[in-house]
């Protein structure tokens, strides 16, 4: 048993932190919460059905991990964005306007509802395909990319 979740941890670990950090945006949070989920998953593996794929079963652990942590930190918003350090080729005017079209960017991901603002930070943030965001979510890979079009349509709009 100890081997199989071995091999378990080994295959999926990737999987289910870059599926954090998409929606943490913070390393090391990703990090301590794939840590986190794997050990609710060993505790909990008597409860696995085998009704869907196993990264699934640990994405959703790893998303409940999110909102319990959330809810931690008494927030209602789902995502926290980080600003990112402006790059010093820029002139000071220009690193301004970068950093105010980037705020302007993330200003409009986050007025997006679910499952819209989610898609897109894993599309952006997690480099996930359309394919393992649809098995993530329960849904069609098809679903995933109508979504993600539609969340970037509704951006342009507010842009």
């Amino acid at each position: 048993m100890a081997e199989d979740l071995d091999r378990i941890y080994r295959e999926y670990a990737n999987h289910v932190y870059r599926y954090l950090f998409s929606l943490t945006h913070d390393r090391d949070l990703a990090n301590e919460m794939t840590q986190e989920t794997f050990y609710r998953a060993v505790y909990s593996i008597h409860t696995f059905d085998g009704s869907c794929k196993i990264s699934v079963w640990l994405c959703q652990i790893a998303k409940h991990v999110w909102y319990q942590e959330l809810a931690r930190r008494n927030k209602h918003q789902s995502q926290q964005l980080h600003e990112a350090i402006p790059s010093t080729e820029l002139s000071p005017e220009g690193s301004m306007l970068f950093h105010n079209n980037k705020m302007e960017l993330y200003r409009a991901i986050h007025q997006l509802r679910e499952p819209m603002r989610e898609i897109v930070h894993m599309r952006l943030s997690g480099e996930f395909s359309f394919a393992e965001i649809g098995e993530i979510l329960g849904k069609s890979e098809n679903w995933a990319r109508v979504t993600f079009y539609r969340a970037k349509q509704k951006i342009m709009e507010v842009l």
